[in-house]
């Protein structure tokens, strides 16, 4: 009998002593040198959640928490699609369109309620908005290095879009986050003299 598809999955080992070698298996048992642009996209998701996993320690609004323990839930999933290669035939766990979708209306859930931008962010604006700078930055770049990997194998584009949407999320939830004065990039601030 198998596990559903809802159901968490049991690791009963942790090392395998599999990788010592500088390899690992990807989700349809292949295996790949850990250096992989595969490796390297999912391992950012993978970091993109334990940033995660910072905002979510410090004192992030109520009404935000629910939906970053939706994000490190669905960024596994985004994590087993791209370990898996898209000729793989077999039933595998791909992102949705509504995962998503999803997203896009917390975006604008929370964007509909902030002032329009005047300039560029700086990062900052408090501890929790700086964690979710970082966590935005991260974001980008493992959509950077899932595009990367699109160009030379077949990634599903959902993931795309997926990562293309969390990090304008992040930011969002930084800007909504921040206490105080909104830090706002000056031009040439730094060059200019105070009066």
């Amino acid at each position: 009998m198998g596990r559903r598809r809802d159901e968490p999955v049991r690791l009963t080992k942790i090392y395998t002593r599999g990788g010592d070698q500088g390899q690992t298996s990807l989700g349809d048992g292949s295996r790949v040198a850990k250096s992989d642009l595969r490796i390297a996209a999912y391992g950012s998701v993978d970091e993109l959640n334990a940033q995660l996993g910072l905002v979510l320690a410090a004192d992030v609004p109520e009404d935000f928490r629910p939906w970053l323990e939706q994000v490190q839930n669905d960024l596994f999933d985004v994590g087993a699609d791209l370990s898996v290669p898209l000729g793989d035939e077999r039933e595998r766990l791909r992102v949705a369109a509504d995962q998503t979708a999803r997203l896009e209306g917390w975006c604008d859930q929370v964007n509909e309620r902030l002032e329009p931008l005047k300039s560029f962010v700086l990062p900052g604006g408090g501890e929790v908005a700086a964690r979710l700078h970082v966590a935005r930055t991260v974001c980008r770049r493992a959509e950077r290095e899932a595009v990367v990997l699109g160009e030379a194998e077949d990634v599903a584009p959902e993931v795309l879009a997926y990562l293309n949407r969390l990090s304008d999320l992040l930011f969002i939830l930084a800007r909504a986050s921040v206490v105080g004065e909104e830090p706002l990039w000056r031009p040439g601030g730094s060059n200019q003299e105070e009066g």
